[in-house]
């Protein structure tokens, strides 16, 4: 049985940018901050981002519902609704 996947709000400070290749499935919403959909648990993806990126600093905070913002990155939202988040 495949894993749902899960909506993450990660905070990413780190040298290495992730970017669209990346296998996590993310977009930025603002320089160091992201939303992930993934079928991995929290820990599971802390751990994935910290071995590929091995940040300073590393959040890694599900959310129950897509979260309301304004000002972020263009097409995150576009992200989100094309996952039917939104």
């Amino acid at each position: 049985m495949i894993p749902s996947p899960h909506l993450y709000l990660v905070h990413l400070e780190t040298d290495a940018r992730p970017d669209g290749t990346d296998p996590l499935g993310w977009v930025e919403l603002a320089p160091g901050l992201y939303l992930a959909e993934s079928g991995l648990d929290r820990s599971r993806l802390y751990h994935a981002i910290k071995r590929r990126y091995a940040p300073q600093r590393l959040l890694v905070a599900p959310l129950a519902a897509a979260p309301k913002f304004k000002g972020m990155a263009p097409g995150a939202l576009k992200w989100l609704r094309a996952r039917g988040h939104a």
